[in-house]
C-alpha cells in the first residue's frame, strides 16, 4: 500500500502532522501530544511514517554494542520510589566493589570481546572522589581502547560536591581520567512536580540540564532517556521530549534516545495509594517509540529499545516502530532485574 493510500484514510489533522514528519519538518509539542492519543487507522499510519523515516535514516541497519554493565555499589541514600536496586548502608545486602574487583570484571569483559563498559552505581556516602577516578583509570589500564560510558548526571552532581569545584571542572577531571561518554539516566521525567513524588532527593530538572549541557560543551557525548508509564500524564512525556530536543538543538551532544518503561513489580511507587499508576503496555509503548522518531527527526538519529525491560520479542517488534538500536549485550544487569524484570541480563551477539 502506498503512503498516500494510508494517509488519505485518516483524519486530516493527523494526516497533516504525519506529512510534516515525512517531509522532515519539525512537529510541535502540541502535535506530538495529539499523536500520543491516536488509535485505529491513525495509529497504523503513525507506525508507517515512523518506520519510513527510520528506513530512510538508518537504511534498515540495526545496531547494538558488545558491552558490559558494572554496578559498583547498591548502597544509596536517595531511596527513589521507583528503584528496587538501592540498599541502605546499614543493610547486610549492601556492597561496594573494590578497584581490584572492578578490574577483574573489566578483564572478563575484554576477554568476551566487549568494546564498551557501562558503569553506574548508587549514591554511596562512603565513596570518595578518588574512587571514581580510579575506576576510570582502571578501565583504561586494562585496555585503553575500551569505551568508558560512565556515571549518571546524579552521580556527577554528587561527585561535584565531593570534588569541591564546579560541574565543568569535575567533568574535566573525569574526562582526563578516561571518561568517554555519559549515560543520560537520572532523567526519569523532567517535570519537577513529578520528580518531587518519584525521586524527591534527586537533582532537579534544571540541574540535570546543566550537567548534560556542560558535558556536551566539553565534547563528552551522552545518551538521553525517559522513564515512563508510572504516575506521569501524557503531556509530561511530551514536556520531557521537548527539553531533550531543545538541548540537542543547542549542543548536538545526544547520541541516542532510550525510552525506558517503568518496571512495576517491586518498587514502592507501584504501591502508593495516593498516586495510582497510569501505566499501560503494548500500543502505548509503540506510540512513544514512533513519536520519538518523528519528534527527534532532524535532531537525534538513534532511537534505542531496552530489551531488558521489554523482552526480546517485544523489542524486535519495536524495530518496526521507529527504533533502530538494540542496546547492548550487557553481561550483567541488576537494576531492572531488582525491579521485577524477567528478561535476563545477557544477550549474546549471535542471538
Amino acid at each position: 500500500m502506498l503512503a498516500t493510500d494510508i494517509l488519505n484514510q485518516i483524519k486530516p489533522d493527523i494526516k497533516k502532522i504525519l506529512n510534516k514528519g515525512l517531509n522532515s519538518e519539525v512537529i510541535s509539542s502540541e502535535e506530538a501530544l495529539q499523536l500520543l492519543k491516536v488509535n485505529g487507522k491513525e495509529f497504523f499510519a503513525l507506525q508507517y511514517v515512523a518506520d519510513q523515516i527510520c528506513l530512510e535514516k538508518k537504511e534498515n541497519i540495526v545496531t547494538f554494542v558488545i558491552n558490559r554493565n558494572i554496578n559498583f555499589t547498591n548502597i544509596c541514600y536517595q531511596r527513589c520510589k521507583f528503584c528496587s536496586f538501592s540498599i541502605a548502608d546499614t543493610s547486610e545486602k549492601g556492597f561496594l566493589l573494590t578497584i581490584n574487583e572492578i578490574r577483574e570484571k573489566v578483564i572478563e569483559a575484554k576477554n568476551n570481546g566487549c568494546s564498551e563498559i557501562c558503569i553506574q552505581g548508587g549514591i554511596n556516602p562512603e565513596v570518595k572522589f578518588d574512587y571514581y577516578i580510579d575506576i576510570l583509570k582502571t578501565v583504561k589500564e586494562v585496555d585503553s581502547r575500551i569505551h568508558t560510558h560512565a556515571f549518571s548526571p546524579q552521580e556527577i552532581y554528587f561527585m561535584t560536591d565531593l570534588f569541591g569545584d564546579c560541574i565543568e571542572n569535575t567533568l574535566k577531571e573525569l574526562q582526563k581520567a578516561g571518561l568517554d561518554s555519559i549515560p543520560g539516566t537520572a532523567a526519569e521525567i523532567l517535570v519537577d512536580n513529578i520528580r518531587q513524588i518519584v525521586c524527591p532527593s534527586k537533582l532537579t530538572t534544571a540541574q540535570w540540564i546543566e550537567i548534560i549541557s556542560s558535558a556536551h560543551k566539553l565534547d563528552i557525548p551522552t545518551t538521553s532517556t525517559i522513564m515512563y508509564g508510572h504516575i506521569e500524564e501524557l503531556k509530561d512525556r511530551i514536556t520531557h521530549l521537548e527539553i531533550l530536543r531543545d538541548i540537542q538543538k543547542e549542543t548536538n551532544g545526544f547520541t541516542e534516545f532510550v525510552p525506558l518503561p517503568f518496571v512495576k513489580e517491586n518498587p514502592i511507587l507501584a504501591r502508593l495509594k495516593d498516586y495510582p499508576l497510569k501505566s499501560t503496555y503494548g500500543i502505548d509503548d509503540l506510540k512513544l517509540f514512533c513519536i520519538a522518531r518523528l519528534y527527534f527527526n532532524n535532531y537525534i538519529d538513534n532511537i534505542q529499545c531496552s530489551w531488558v525491560k521489554l523482552g526480546t520479542r517485544f523489542a524486535q517488534i519495536s524495530l518496526n516502530y521507529g527504533v533502530n538500536d538494540f542496546s547492548g549485550t550487557l553481561m550483567e544487569e541488576n537494576i531492572s532485574k531488582s525491579a521485577g524484570a524477567e528478561f535476563g541480563e545477557y544477550l549474546s551477539p549471535k542471538k
